[in-house]
C-alpha cells in the first residue's frame, strides 16, 4: 500500500509505521512520556489521513479520513492535559525522577 500511494522511500515509511504502532502505542497506554508520544502519534494520524485517505469521492475513504483526524484531535487533548495519575509519568514524578 505504501508503494501504491506514490510516497518516496516506502521502506522507511513501513519502519516508521511499525515503530509508531508497536512502540509508541504501548508507551501511550502505559503513560510513558505521554505528551511527546501523543504528539507524534497525532502527527502520524494526520499524515496517514492526508496520504492514504484522500479520495473523498469514495465514502469509505472520507470516513477513514475523518476517523484519523478525530483520533489526532483526541491525542492533542492528551498533549494539552497530560497523563493521568496512574501513568508511568506520574509514578516517575512521585519518585522524583
Amino acid at each position: 500500500m505504501l508503494t501504491s500511494a506514490g510516497l518516496p522511500f516506502p521502506q522507511l515509511g513501513l519502519v516508521i509505521g511499525i515503530m509508531v504502532e508497536l512502540v509508541l502505542g504501548p508507551a501511550l497506554v502505559l503513560g510513558y512520556r505521554t505528551r511527546w508520544v501523543a504528539a507524534v502519534i497525532a502527527a502520524y494520524c494526520v499524515a496517514t489521513a492526508i496520504f492514504f485517505h484522500r479520495g473523498f469521492a469514495d465514502p469509505n475513504a472520507l470516513l477513514h479520513f475523518f476517523k484519523n483526524i478525530a483520533m489526532a484531535g483526541g491525542l492533542l487533548q492528551i498533549v494539552a492535559f497530560g497523563p493521568g495519575r496512574f501513568s508511568l509519568d506520574a509514578r516517575l514524578a512521585r519518585r522524583g525522577n
